[in-house]
């Protein structure tokens, strides 16, 4: 099977003053996908924003919104996103009690469902779940907080759930998700990514550099 990259900037890192122009922006820039981090607090040391401010912004692009719950639980607020317009919803694999019915909730709601594995998340917690998923998520740092510098360890993980995707006979997006740059990019893409998360690294130089930015790290 081959795969298209796939870049996806997360809007954690845009101007939230702006929101709705930024994804504008990085939609014409050329983004695949608009990376939708939403934080509790509780489940990271972080709080970002929820599904009304996420809906009020929706109508700012056509592509596709890919929406990363780091929140805990998920379970009673997966419809609240399905409905602010999310293609994919994504939950961590600790978030619930119930992964399985978590994955069966959004695939009820007709959208395209996710699994996030933390550094140390055991991979084999994705060995029940390979026939729902539509893309399974590495993070690459602690999830929280945007800026963090990549860690070299998740390599092994990235290349062993690829391992896994490819063994499964689906078509699984594998995405990344912290400290991507053009140097990291690489590096994942070669473990077997395909879809890569970037919010400092595309954002950081205003919207006047995003399109060269987005190059950078497909490139």
């Amino acid at each position: 099977m081959t795969y298209d990259i796939k870049i996806s900037p997360s809007i954690l890192s845009a101007d939230f003053g702006h929101l709705a122009d930024e994804i504008a922006a990085i939609d014409k820039a050329g983004a695949d996908y608009i990376h939708i981090d939403v934080m509790d607090g509780h489940f990271v040391p972080n709080i970002s924003f929820g599904a009304p401010v996420y809906k009020c912004v929706r109508s700012a692009s056509k592509k596709i919104f890919d929406v990363h719950l780091m929140i805990s639980p998920t379970d009673a607020y997966l419809k609240d996103f399905a409905d602010a317009g999310a293609d994919i919803i994504t939950v961590h694999a600790e978030a619930g009690p119930h992964l399985h019915r978590s994955l069966q909730t959004i695939k009820a709601l007709g959208k395209k469902a996710g699994v996030a594995i933390n550094l140390t998340t055991p991979n084999d917690v994705l060995i029940s779940v390979m026939d729902m998923v539509d893309l399974i998520l590495v993070m690459t740092i602690n999830p929280g907080f945007g800026g963090q510098a990549f860690v070299p360890a998740s390599l092994k993980k990235i290349a062993d759930v690829r391992r896994r995707i490819t063994e499964s006979g689906r078509m699984i997006d594998l995405e990344v998700d912290g400290g991507i740059t053009p140097l990291t990019a690489k590096q994942v893409i070669d473990a077997g990514a395909n879809v890569l998360v970037a919010g400092t690294a595309i954002f950081k130089d205003g919207p006047a550099k995003y399109a060269e930015n987005i190059a950078a790290i497909r490139g």
